[in-house]
């Protein structure tokens, strides 16, 4: 290779000069990484907040026919596979792929699964889900990986860069349930999943265009695997897919392999991987004494993260199917329909996010540490839920709808609380990642996710089955419990987390 060349892919590998601030005093890279998730977002959840109402649907309607307990346990194995198969994708990027490209062939296996998910069958619904699962996988952990590489480690700009980008994702996910949920609601449910399938296709055009932005986008992974290495990864790659695939659609024509026991394998896996790759890290050879240290503070995070995801996944399954029968979807005269309660938590952090970077921008070194935010958040998020204790209390009558703004109130918590937790979590975890982890600690941030999913799937069966209250009250409790431990642990946290501040 010639002295240009390698010193091209060097130079796009490395973080930008400390004074790249073209976009809102941060890297322009960080606009197309944004785009990227506005249009992610606008797919996945847009999707998302019509999903489980199209589960719950009838067969004479367009819908699969499921009862609520069900439609909300499937809907978060689902979440449980997009978030397991992110370890996969943090793997693929540091070893095979490069970031760069992880996060390209990642968006083009989203899009085909919504492209699916448009065809009205049963077959291709689950055939698009699958798609989008390996797909999201693939992007998520890693487009936030690229993120963190547009700062250096002493950049104080890290976290209002994190707040920002997540404003962009909350864009997405503010107007996708506006749209999917409009065709939904008025054309049929594969209309909107159609919109999805738009939505990432422009959210891809704008990625290819932005590339020279970026950094960590050299076509080499990072730690690539030798070449016979490379070789022999690639054959058990296809080979377990093929073994994986042929096993679950023998175990389904035998009539072993149903829906309930799939969920349940998910959860068993999802509690199952976070300790195995914990495990993993601390062994490894690669990972210095020093890095291991600051690994033992942020397994509090993930558990904050497990405890607050929990209840954030619920706005598209258990509180949407509240809002579709005992929640009012008029105001002030204006009819909408029920899931475009979701466009209230995106609405949310667009607006709360910008206020969010700005004061952790003034306040510079004097804002509260990383696990304060983080504990903060999670006690705000139960709080989401506990808030919906009292519009749910007292009515026996089932035909009783509350106000819009229980849900829009609740939702406003639920929005601040996942700004604090999700932005100072993804930035912590981009500082304390072993280097030879790099993308793959931040799908072990997504594994928080996927059992936060896996732990869901479980817990909602009983929606439906035991009061309104209980479910919210009991649920937002530990959450609230959960948050005021962490903030208990803050003094060993801080002493141990260097360097996040």
């Amino acid at each position: 290779m010639s002295r240009t060349a390698t010193d091209n892919e060097s130079a796009a590998d490395q973080p930008p000069p400390g004074d790249d601030t073209a976009f809102f005093g941060q890297p322009r890279g960080l606009l197309t990484l944004s785009g990227l998730e506005v249009w992610e977002r606008f797919s996945f959840l847009g999707m998302q907040a019509i999903l489980v109402l199209y589960f719950v649907d009838t067969v004479a309607h367009g819908g699969l026919g499921m009862n609520p307990g069900t439609a909300a346990s499937v809907s978060a194995a689902y979440g449980t596979l997009v978030y397991l198969v992110s370890v996969a994708g943090g793997w693929l990027a540091d070893r095979m792929l490069g970031s760069y490209r992880a996060v390209l062939w990642g968006g083009i296996l989203i899009a085909c699964g919504h492209y699916a998910m448009a065809v009205p069958t049963t077959t291709m619904t689950w055939v698009g889900l699958g798609l989008i699962s390996a797909g999201t996988g693939l992007l998520k952990p890693n487009v936030a990986t690229m993120v963190g590489k547009l700062y250096r480690t002493e950049d104080q700009r890290r976290d209002a860069g994190f707040a920002l980008y997540y404003m962009g994702i909350n864009i997405g996910a503010f107007l996708g349930p506006l749209i999917t949920g409009w065709l939904g609601d008025h054309k049929g449910w594969h209309w909107g999943f159609s919109a999805a399938a738009i939505g990432m296709t422009l959210g891809l055009i704008q990625y290819v265009l932005g590339r020279r932005h970026l950094a960590g986008r050299k076509a080499s992974a990072e730690f690539r695997l030798p070449d016979e290495a490379m070789r022999r990864a690639i054959r058990m790659i296809v080979l377990g897919v093929v073994v994986v695939a042929v096993l679950a659609v023998l175990l389904a024509i035998v009539g072993w392999l149903t829906m309930d026991r799939f969920v349940d394998l998910l959860t068993i896996i999802s509690v199952i991987a976070p300790i195995v790759y914990f495990a993993v890290m601390f062994k490894s050879p690669r990972v210095s004494a020093e890095e291991r240290g600051r690994l033992r503070p942020y397994l509090v995070l993930f558990l904050a993260s497990v405890a607050f995801n929990f209840i954030l996944f619920q706005a598209y399954s258990t509180m949407m199917l509240l809002a579709s029968t005992n929640a009012r979807t008029e105001i002030f005269g204006f009819h909408f329909p029920a899931s475009w309660y979701a466009s209230a938590l995106g609405a949310f952090e667009v607006a709360l996010a910008p206020v969010v970077a700005a004061v952790w921008a003034r306040m510079g070194p004097r804002q509260p540490h990383a696990s304060n935010k983080i504990a903060i958040g999670v006690i705000l998020g139960g709080l989401s839920f506990i808030l919906m204790v009292l519009p749910t209390s007292g009515h026996s009558d089932d035909t009783y709808l509350m106000s819009v703004w229980w849900i829009v109130g609740s939702y406003l918590l639920l929005g601040l609380g996942d700004i604090l937790l999700e932005t100072s979590g993804m930035s912590a975890t981009t500082k304390l990642a072993p280097k030879a982890f790099a993308s793959q600690t931040m799908s072990l941030w997504f594994l928080s996710l996927a059992l936060a999913n896996g732990i869901q799937a479980q817990t909602v069966k009983l929606y439906g089955e035991v009061s309104n209250p209980a479910y919210f009250g009991v649920n937002g409790a530990i959450a609230v419990a959960v948050g005021v431990a962490v903030i208990a642990l803050a003094p060993w946290l801080r002493r141990t987390m260097h360097p996040v501040h």
